[in-house]
C-alpha cells in the first residue's frame, strides 16, 4: 500500500528538527510538502500552502508550548478538517493536552521524539491506516 503524502504545518523555530523529520520521512518512502522545499519562485505564500495542503492526505501539525499564538497553525487545521483530510498532531513531552484545540485533543496524537524516531512512528501510523 502507498503512504499517504503529507504537509507538514510547524513554526519556524522548529526548522531544523523538521527538516531532518521530514527527511526521516523521504527515507521511508513518506511523500512530503514542507514550506520552502516545494514553493516556486513567483508563487505567494498563501498559494503554496494551499495547493499544497490539497495535494496532500494528511495533516501533520507540529505542537509547542507557542502553538496556541500561532494562526497559521489554526488555519491549516481548519483547512484540512474541512476538506476531510486526516490530521495527526505532534506534540512535545511536556505539553499540557489541555492546551491543544479540543478538535486535536479527541484524537490520536504522538508524543515528539528525535526526527528519526517520531518519522518512524509517523511512518508506521500512516501504513496501519
Amino acid at each position: 500500500m502507498e503512504k499517504p503524502s503529507v504537509f507538514i504545518s510547524h513554526s519556524a523555530r522548529d526548522a531544523d528538527w523538521v527538516c531532518s523529520f521530514a527527511e526521516a520521512l523521504q527515507r521511508r518512502g513518506v511523500t512530503v510538502w514542507l514550506d520552502g522545499l516545494d514553493d516556486r519562485p513567483s508563487e505567494s505564500a498563501v498559494d503554496a500552502l494551499e495547493a499544497g495542503l490539497r495535494s496532500s492526505d494528511v495533516l501533520v501539525a507540529l505542537f509547542d508550548a507557542e502553538s496556541p499564538s500561532r494562526p497559521n497553525l489554526f488555519f491549516e487545521l481548519g483547512a484540512a478538517i474541512g476538506m476531510g483530510k486526516r490530521v495527526l498532531a505532534i506534540v512535545p513531552k511536556d505539553l499540557d493536552p489541555s492546551a491543544l484545540p479540543l478538535d486535536v485533543r479527541l484524537r490520536r496524537y504522538l508524543i515528539r521524539d528525535t526526527p528519526e524516531q517520531t518519522a518512524e512512528e509517523l511512518s508506521n501510523s500512516l501504513q496501519a491506516a
